[in-house]
């Protein structure tokens, strides 16, 4: 398979934000970060399904996430905040105190392994993020 080309939004979930409160080693925080939604177009495209897990490159780094059905546009997908995401977004703030996070154009592609990813399989590119 090879890979797609996809712009990544990253942000705030309701199940992000409520995994927080928990902590974020507990596997409700965890199984909201590591996630990538897609489109079902997408998804068939990739030759995806439900809880497939994919690897998400950027200029910046690489993190591997499962993916999931999300209504949003073909093409586009969505990571919750987190340790995968920190893993994808570069540091420069252009002094807002925000990394710009909104459009980053990503690979994506299957990993032919059935394990779920941790908090920890995210893979740094050296922008000290964690």
């Amino acid at each position: 398979m090879s890979s797609l080309c996809l712009t990544l939004i990253t942000g705030r979930s309701t199940k992000q934000g409520t995994g927080i409160s928990t902590g974020k080693e507990h596997p409700e925080y965890r199984n909201a970060t590591n996630v990538i939604d897609l489109s079902q177009a997408d998804m068939d495209r990739a030759g995806l399904s439900e809880g497939s897990i994919v690897s998400i490159k950027t200029e910046f780094g690489m993190a591997e996430v499962k993916c999931r059905r999300a209504d949003i546009p073909e093409g586009m997908s969505f990571i919750a905040f987190g340790s995968a995401c920190n893993q994808l977004v570069g540091g420069e703030t252009c002094a807002s105190g925000m990394p710009d996070s909104k459009h980053l154009r990503v690979e994506m592609m299957p990993v032919n392994r059935s394990s779920s990813p941790s908090a920890g399989s995210a893979a740094s590119a050296g922008n000290g993020k964690a």
